[in-house]
């Protein structure tokens, strides 16, 4: 519309405003001016990343949208570095880990808050504002009232910039392990003032005022490049403007559908002017072909996580000389359908055009007006007018008001990274029975680190001696598989596997898994269970739904824990599937009376804490077994008893277990085993008693119970029940 800018509005305006403001017309725009509509101007990007460059413009940002970002402060990487292990041989670990902190500007104007982060194409930061790894984050908004960031102002000094108007956040101390110890590439999602009065906004920066210019489907923009006049002309594509003049003053307006009576034209004045067309003032003409018509959008899907989406027009596919939209803005999909099909048709309805020639213009039409023509069907839109020395002469197309029906679009399927809350540590301490391997003086302690169902990278592992904490280990992200008993256990002598037997366990975690086991596989060890301080062993499981798994053919009082076996378990009884997942603790570490060892993640404010369990077990000899006791003629008693060894599970055929103690030795008691009325101690499996023993022993302790345990290098076995004197006398 070169007679609207170099006419009326540019005279009134003047100046390069006059420009800007006959770029807001859009369709009717200054093709001489401003180009096209379809000239280069904001534009649709794909998930970009954050980078640090000279010239590179921060974004307007506009509602709901995501964006990169520009680093425009960072520190060096930070080492940090602990030490854990040692002794006995075994070397000490240094293991380092490296940080970051960082400043990221967003948007070149306020915002309201700052979503989810993403890093590398995971979350960094949910919906609840969880940071998923190690660092503090602080948003600054962008308002005129903005200080300088703390961290920024202490490495920087006084010159440190508040960049008020200018939206950023600071990260400090970002974890970097997670990310092969380097900056990730990072978007944001960000809030800001609604996006539904972006031309209201626009037009104000060129200084002119807006009204009925709502764009209610649109939920996000970018604004990183293009003037105002090219932000306007992009919105007019989907949604049309038109530019008033209401007591001189020059004003974006909104196309609306007209309620009530239509205003109808005058009748066409008739003079003789060449340049318009026919004498009798009016021209009715159609633009054929299909050039330039628009057959898609191409937009950012909040469902797809902001990723572009794409919709087309219905019944039109690209083809050469028809154009795909890039709309650096945030629709749903029906909304984004919706658009695209409402503009497909508006370009098909104006391609038929009307020149009309009258004598006097009525002040309450202009452009964007919706009027009828005498002698012409339908409604029209002015698009323009000329003055001219005789009158003037309007140019309209035709209009057809928008159908309010919306339709129905899909967006697709896209990846999204779960968004899991931050989960508690799970810690459990134990030592178990000596397994046979390495030598007979270590010490077999394990950690299982867990977590319930969420996320969990692991946990660091301290020795917590009073208030200091001593680095261990690191743990995770790998879960060990532990859970409690649903219900009761009875007991159970653990001679042999019971395939009728079954227990309930609800593990921690519900997506983790239990597999079936053949004999065979038991016999070599898999599927060894602790549950309370008995080892036990399963052949069946069973998902029951929920984390909840059926254990059935079970092989009970494993590793010398029968007597546990034969105690039962209560509901409630903690579990630790006995495999590779667990943390094995340096044999050498010693923990004195009141240590505790402790657990920090990323979901603790404070370490999680544990006792080790059945401290001592390595190296305690299970009971004997098998006892005996009979009487000669005489009265004399004959004690008797099998040994056992630690690590000889194996239960060898027709071969004793090797005896993995300095010596053979057992200690026989009478009475209390802590405080026994008498003790005897023997090199071998067997005592004698003379009938003059049984009968004195019987008189001063009649109803004691006779006992045997075995003597180790380490410790002493649980007491085997033998005999009882009265019995015997």
């Amino acid at each position: 519309m070169a007679t609207l800018v170099l006419g009326a509005l540019g005279t009134l305006v003047g100046g390069p405003l006059g420009g800007a403001l006959g770029a807001t017309l859009g369709r009717s725009l200054d093709a001489m001016i401003i180009g096209s509509p379809r000239r280069e101007g904001p534009r649709l990007k794909e998930l970009a990343v954050s980078t640090s460059s000279y010239g590179q413009p921060v974004p307007a940002l506009y509602g709901k949208t995501r964006v990169a970002g520009t680093v425009i402060w960072a520190t060096d990487l930070e080492e940090r570095r602990e030490t854990s292990g040692g002794g006995k041989g075994k070397p000490r670990t240094t293991s380092y880990s490296y940080s970051v902190s960082l400043a990221v500007a967003l948007s070149s104007r306020p915002i309201d808050a700052v979503g989810r982060i993403w890093a590398d194409g995971n979350l960094l930061r949910g919906r609840a504002g969880d940071l998923k790894t190690g660092g503090t984050l602080r948003c600054h908004s962008g308002h005129a009232d903005q200080q300088p960031d703390p961290l920024m102002a202490a490495a920087i000094g006084p010159q440190c910039p508040a960049h008020r108007g200018c939206a950023y956040v600071v990260f400090e101390d970002l974890a970097l392990e997670d990310f092969g110890n380097r900056i990730p590439a990072l978007s944001f999602e960000v809030l800001a003032s609604p996006a539904s009065g972006l031309v209201p906004d626009i037009a104000a920066l060129g200084d002119m005022d807006s009204s009925n210019a709502a764009f209610p489907e649109l939920a996000g923009f970018i604004h990183e490049g293009g003037s105002p006049a090219q932000v306007l002309a992009l919105v007019d594509r989907l949604r049309p403007l038109a530019v008033t003049e209401p007591a001189g003053i020059a004003s974006i307006e909104g196309i609306v559908t007209p309620g009530g009576d239509i205003p109808m034209l005058p009748l066409p004045s008739a003079w003789e002017e060449g340049e318009f067309g026919r004498e009798d003032g009016r021209t009715l003409s159609r633009r054929s072909g299909p050039a330039g018509a628009l057959s898609a959008l191409r937009y950012y899907d909040p469902v797809r996580d902001y990723q572009p989406g794409l919709q087309r027009a219905e019944g039109l596919e690209p083809a050469r000389g028809q154009e795909v939209l890039e709309f650096p803005g945030t629709f749903s999909a029906s909304d984004a359908r919706s658009l695209v099909a409402l503009a497909s048709a508006r370009e098909q309805q104006d391609r038929e055009q009307l020149a009309w020639r009258m004598a006097e213009l009525d002040p309450d039409l202009g452009p964007g007006s919706i009027v009828r023509a005498p002698g012409q069907t339908g409604l029209w839109r002015i698009t323009g007018w000329e003055w001219r020395e005789r009158g003037i002469e309007l140019e309209l197309v035709r209009f057809v008001a928008p159908s309010p029906a919306s339709v129905a679009g899909d967006g697709g399927s896209a990846w999204t990274p779960a968004d899991r809350d931050a989960v508690a540590t799970r810690l459990r301490a134990f030592e178990l029975p000596w397994d046979g391997i390495g030598s007979s003086a270590s010490v077999q302690r394990y950690v299982a680190l867990g977590a319930p169902t969420g996320r969990w990278s692991g946990a660091a592992l301290y020795r917590s001696s009073g208030a200091a904490l001593e680095p261990l280990a690191q743990g995770g992200p790998v879960r060990a598989v532990s859970g409690t008993l649903l219900d009761a256990v009875g007991p159970n002598p653990g001679l042999r596997l019971d395939p009728a037997a079954t227990l309930r366990l609800a593990l921690d975690d519900a997506e983790s898994e239990l597999e079936p086991a053949t004999t065979t596989a038991l016999a070599l060890g898999a599927n060894r269970l602790l549950v309370g301080s008995e080892v036990l062993q399963f052949a069946q499981a069973e998902p029951e739904g929920g984390g909840v798994w059926r254990l059935a053919g079970l092989l009970r009082g494993r590793g010398g824990t029968e007597r546990e076996a034969l105690a039962g378990h209560a509901p409630g009884t903690p579990a630790t599937l006995l495999d590779e997942r667990l943390l094995a603790l340096p044999s050498d570490l010693s923990l004195a009376q009141g240590d505790r060892l402790a657990a920090i993640g990323l979901a603790e404010d404070e370490p999680v804490t544990a006792i080790l369990e059945d401290a001592g077990r390595s190296r305690r000899l299970p009971f004997p077994v098998h006892p005996r006791s009979a009487i000669d003629a005489q009265g004399a008693l004959t004690l008797g008893w099998t040994r056992r060894a630690r690590g000889g599970w194996a239960w060898l055929d027709e071969v004793d277990q090797p005896l993995v103690e300095q010596v053979e030795a057992y200690e026989v008691g009478l009475g209390a085993p802590d405080t026994p009325a008498a003790l005897w101690t023997v090199s071998a499996p067997c005592l004698v008693l003379s009938a003059a023993e049984v009968a004195n022993l019987s008189a001063l302790h009649p109803g004691e119970p006779l006992w045997v345990r075995q003597k180790g290098s380490f410790a002493k076995s649980a007491p085997l029940y033998l005999a009882t004197l009265p019995a015997l006398a």
